[in-house]
């Protein structure tokens, strides 16, 4: 059963994989985004092909439209989450673009996990509660984590930007580093 379901699922990638890529491509402008995006497609049609195994051409443009507006929703959430760190900065900065660059250069140096608690908090706007449940850590613990990375991320602006930030970033020491 499982060797004809991924006979069937290769054949349906090799019929339909281009046409899919062209339908993303069109819409994103990106190829290494279209291919990404084209990817969690045929992922999502592998994994609901055991329950419903389809070749409809419509159906898998569909999930690439729900894939694509999930890109949409993400690009507009991630210029947020920059516009949002950068609200501490926006007076000494002369320009929105060079806020939003400087925002996501300074997110870059970050080390991965201040930069992932940053993005749930500000991006995913996930409560304490919700960062607690999907890192399988405490409360506490994800407390003492957006802190620290906001201190983080507010020494790694340049200086020039960093006046007025640190204390919108929580810089009160605790003794704990």
């Amino acid at each position: 059963m499982l060797l004809q379901r991924e006979a069937e699922f290769i054949s349906l990638h090799a019929a339909q994989h281009e046409r899919v890529l062209h339908y993303v491509l069109r819409r994103v402008g990106d190829v290494e985004v279209a291919r990404e995006l084209t990817a969690d497609v045929f992922r999502i049609a592998w994994q609901r092909s055991e329950d419903e195994p389809t070749t409809d051409i419509a159906w898998l443009f569909g999930v690439a439209r729900n894939v694509i507006g999930n890109e949409y929703r993400g690009r507009r959430r991630r210029r947020e989450l920059m516009l949002k760190l950068a609200d501490g900065v926006r007076a000494a900065a002369p320009s929105d673009g060079e806020v939003e660059a400087t925002v996501a250069e300074t997110l870059g140096k970050l080390r991965p996990r201040d930069r992932e608690i940053l993005m749930l908090h500000f991006w995913d706007r996930l409560s304490t509660a919700e960062i607690s449940a999907t890192l399988g850590c405490t409360e506490n613990s994800v407390s003492v984590r957006v802190h620290r990375a906001k201190r983080a991320f507010a020494a790694a602006m340049p200086p020039e930007l960093r006046t007025g930030h640190m204390d919108k970033a929580g810089d009160h020491s605790h003794g704990q580093d």
